[in-house]
């Protein structure tokens, strides 16, 4: 008999060991134990007071090892300093996509089921990057800076891991939501590596929708969507929104998939205020474990379990958030006995799973890194200094700002070429009625500009002394083309 594939098992907290008991019950049931060891670690709100990790390293350890997760809700501390486990989990271990399929429930009744419209696409949500980073800065006493961070190969990652499942699932669109409009190098980039990746899989259309015209089409009619791949923050919002058509996040089933590590989880809260109660919802943490199992490749499994519960939703059963108001709710423990009872049924109203024709269990992770990874996409782009952007913490005026700065540059190699206050030029033109506040940007650009490709950084350094004894720079950032093309913004105005 093959090896099992052993998977890191953390129940979670609040309603968490609830609804995965029942989980595990209904795996039982239809043989998953056969070819899976479910190993309990400690991770969670518990462990806080030990770890600011929120997961002990014999837990670390063990996820190391097995490269799969299977978790339950998990609660972040109010206060202190531990971070959201959830985060900590995808970025440390480089789970780069994460997937959630929204699909239309029998017996889940929402404004799109009562009007017969199907609700049946993924959001593949890039994990890793953007204001995600959590890099924060107080730059002055008025402003706060949260950076935000896209690269070129996090970007090809996720656009390729959403082609990738649809071209397995048989979907034949996949669009970007972006803000490529305004943000043009950040999403710009985002945008510009999706139609790359594109050209790859011919056989699928692509198309791209900026970001709040997205959200309006998917709530006037999600049917016209099929798979959506968007950057961090706005997939945050957009999967929240799209769990909303179908009913809620107790209903929307997630999966976080890496080189190494994949974790498959609930996304609604812990619930505390029923915890112990046997009153939860298990449907979410079920259809995340269904994506684990097709992950390992247990197809038929899978397709028996998600026709069970498809049939059991269609037969009434229902626990007390969701259902008929005007039959009896069951609890976590009898809503998993019902599917188990239906092992074998198929649902009526809709196409049945289908299995992967006797496959068996299947999981090969490569081989242990031995350092961190470099990732690449640009590996021949050229770069040349085009000035620098220095931004100020001071209450001038700009037109004081700007006739000191141009004392401090009159013989650099750089002239000043611009002042913005909150991405607005202010100088040399801009309007009275901009309000502005203790943080300006002064850009400098070569006065010469054919000398670039021969100039390194020293110049810009200089500049940078020579500016910090007049003003307090709170932040330096060199502008730079690359292959000939600008690497940096205008501002607004400019």
């Amino acid at each position: 008999m093959a090896e099992k594939i052993r998977i890191a098992l953390a129940p979670g907290d609040g309603i968490g060991p609830e609804i995965m008991d029942a989980a595990l019950l209904i795996f039982r049931a239809a043989g998953v134990d056969a070819h899976v060891e479910f190993l309990p670690v400690e991770m969670g709100e518990s462990v806080f007071d030990r770890d600011t990790r929120g997961m002990t390293d014999e837990t670390v350890g063990m996820i190391e090892e097995t490269g799969i997760v299977y978790k339950g809700p998990m609660g972040t501390p109010k206060g202190g300093g531990g971070k959201s486990i959830n985060v900590s989990l995808r970025k440390m271990y480089g789970a780069f996509a994460n997937i959630r399929h929204f699909q239309s429930l029998p017996g889940v009744e929402t404004v799109y089921s009562r009007a017969g419209v199907p609700v049946n696409f993924y959001v593949i949500r890039e994990n890793i990057e953007d204001t995600y980073g959590g890099i924060e800065h107080r730059m002055t006493p008025d402003v706060f800076e949260c950076k935000r961070l896209i690269s070129a190969p996090g970007c090809d990652q996720v656009h390729r891991a959403a082609f990738e499942l649809a071209k397995r699932l048989g979907i034949g669109s996949v669009h970007c939501g972006h803000k490529a409009n305004i943000m043009k190098l950040t999403d710009g980039i985002f945008l510009e590596r999706f139609r790359s990746i594109a050209a790859e899989y011919p056989e699928i259309e692509h198309g791209d929708v900026i970001i709040d015209a997205l959200c309006m089409n998917l709530v006037l009619k999600p049917q016209n969507y099929r798979m959506v791949v968007l950057p961090n923050l706005q997939g945050d919002i957009v999967s929240d929104l799209a769990a909303g058509l179908v009913g809620g996040l107790g209903f929307a089933p997630s999966a976080n998939i890496g080189k190494h590590v994949s974790i498959f989880e609930a996304v609604h809260g812990t619930a505390p205020d029923i915890a112990g109660k046997g009153l939860a919802n298990p449907t979410s943490l079920i259809l995340s474990g269904l994506m684990m199992l097709r992950h390992i490749g247990l197809l038929d499994e899978a397709a028996s379990i998600e026709n069970a519960v498809l049939h059991t939703l269609e037969s009434g059963v229902h626990t007390g958030d969701f259902g008929d108001r005007s039959t009896e709710p069951v609890g976590t423990r009898a809503f998993a006995e019902a599917i188990i009872s239906n092992l074998g049924n198929k649902p009526q109203t809709r196409e049945a799973a289908r299995g992967g024709s006797g496959a068996s269990a299947v999981f090969s992770r490569p081989e242990r890194p031995r350092a961190n990874a470099l990732m690449r996409t640009f590996e021949t782009t050229r770069s040349s200094y085009a000035g620098v952007d220095l931004y100020l913490h001071t209450t001038l005026g700009a037109q004081e700002v700007a006739q000191r700065l141009q004392g401090v540059c009159e013989f650099a190699p750089f002239k000043l070429t611009m002042l913005s206050n909150r991405g607005t030029q202010v100088w040399p033109t801009g309007s009275v009625f901009t309000e502005c506040v203790d943080y300006y940007r002064a850009r400098f650009e070569l006065r010469d500009p054919t000398g670039a490709s021969s100039m390194g950084q020293s110049p810009c350094i200089e500049l940078l002394r020579r500016v910090s004894e007049k003003f307090e720079v709170v932040q330096y950032q060199p502008l730079k083309n690359y292959d000939g093309e600008r690497g940096y913004s205008l501002a607004q105005g400019q």
